[in-house]
């Protein structure tokens, strides 16, 4: 048997407790962790959980610490969820201020005092940089960055002129899916729209995949679709965190549909509506978009029909005063046209008159001249002058040498035929 005087178990707490006491007591430590074996009673509002350490490479706990919330260090951590909209709860880091206490009956606790929000903001900050340098990095041939701006390729993408065909990724349980369809069903237009939904979960373990996995089935149905629609009703900053996740936002950059957000989260944008094509606020706020892009082309419709109408009664009141000066100007080169041709016809006619007279007298001098040639060669006149007519068988004879020696003939004078005989021809001349 030990020659030791043993002691008792709450001495030696004691001893334990006065020793931690005069080290710890009245002090207090910020404490970076992550949560864990997280409990919660709610009627005393108390958080029970251990605070981990782990190795950043090997993700095993090197230091762990059993850690109470009392109702006053509960009340932080009820303001930290209000601030962050992150739930405490498992796995999430965090950087907390804590007393050491220790208890002979409880043993040793760590007691939560305060928890510093700003730190849990940043971080979730750092994992949305850190996707995204990974996104310029991996995916460059689709997602590049100019100034502040992601340069992608759904939202180079141009937008149909009017957006019909829409396929919209949503929880159906959602309040977000009913604002959206109502504003579609009820905008003041009338326009008409196809909505194919794509229900999925939107928040929680493996929405991302989810939402993901919808993308893909729209990409690959059968139905050319003008636009994709991803909605998210209001709701704490984490159950948007899906939205900041490297797969989605892969694949809403290079999606080949133009993507439109309605995301109702209030803090900055999230790296899905950085990637697509329109991100807006809210489900309401994309269907107001949807009718206002629709009603942009129907106004420049409007604009371009009363624009021709215009132009039409331009060019139409410019040709009637055009036809009414050709008209004015025909008429008045018709009348003087007609008088100008009334003057030439009434010279042409007595010009005709004169040239008439002038053409009937002439040919009267004519007539005259012909009929005194032709009296002139009547051969009764000339028979009475002395002349003869010569005939040989019965024709007149002009030419002696067709009457031979000897022949028979006749001479004929004005009122006395002679019977003779040619007994010998004689040139007159020779």
């Amino acid at each position: 048997m030990s020659s030791l005087t043993p002691i008792r178990l709450s001495d030696l707490t004691r001893q334990i407790q006065d020793t931690l006491e005069s080290s710890f007591g009245g002090q207090s430590f910020w404490v970076v962790g992550e949560v864990t074996n997280h409990q919660y009673r709610t009627k005393e509002q108390w958080h029970f959980f251990t605070l981990a350490e782990k190795e950043a490479s090997a993700h095993t706990i090197v230091a762990k610490a059993e850690t109470v919330a009392w109702k006053g260090g509960s009340s932080r951590i009820a303001h930290f969820e209000r601030v962050t909209g992150q739930p405490f709860k498992d796995g999430i880091q965090v950087l907390v201020k804590v007393s050491v206490d220790y208890s002979p009956l409880y043993g040793l606790k760590l007691t939560l005092q305060d928890i510093d929000v700003n730190y849990t903001i940043g971080l979730l900050e750092q994992q949305r940089q850190a996707v995204l340098e990974k996104l310029l990095k991996e995916c460059s041939d689709y997602i590049r960055k100019v100034g502040d701006r992601y340069i992608t390729a759904n939202n180079q993408l141009s937008l149909p002129l009017v957006i019909q065909r829409i396929a919209l990724v949503a929880s159906h349980t959602s309040a977000g899916y009913e604002d959206f369809m109502h504003i579609l069903q009820t905008n003041s237009f009338g326009y008409a729209f196809q909505v194919d939904p794509y229900f999925t979960v939107i928040q929680g373990e493996g929405a991302a995949a989810a939402v993901r996995g919808k993308l893909l089935d729209i990409f690959q149905a059968p139905t050319t679709y003008d636009a994709v629609v991803l909605i998210r009703g209001g709701g704490a900053s984490t159950d948007f965190l899906i939205f900041d996740t490297f797969p989605l936002g892969q694949i809403a950059a290079k999606f080949p549909i133009p993507i439109i957000t309605g995301i109702g989260h209030q803090r900055n944008e999230s790296i899905v509506d950085l990637m697509v094509h329109t991100a807006t606020n809210a489900p309401t706020k994309a269907a107001e978009f949807i009718i206002a892009h629709n009603r942009r082309f129907e106004e420049a419709c409007l604009h371009t029909q009363q624009t021709i109408l215009i132009r039409t009664q331009q060019l139409f009141i410019h040709h009637s005063r055009a036809l009414t000066e050709l008209q004015h100007n025909l008429g008045t080169m018709a009348s003087g046209f007609i008088h100008a041709q009334k003057g030439y016809l009434a010279n042409t006619s007595l010009n005709l008159g004169v040239y008439q007279r002038n053409f009937i007298t002439n040919q009267r001098g004519y007539l005259a001249h012909w009929a005194s040639v032709i009296d002139l060669m009547n051969p009764e006149k000339l028979l009475k002058k002395g002349f003869a007519l010569v005939y040989y068988k019965g024709k007149i004879m002009v030419d002696p040498d067709h009457i031979p020696d000897g022949a028979d003939m006749t001479v004929r004078l004005a009122d006395t035929k002679i019977e003779a005989t040619v007994r010998q021809k004689k040139k007159l001349y020779e």
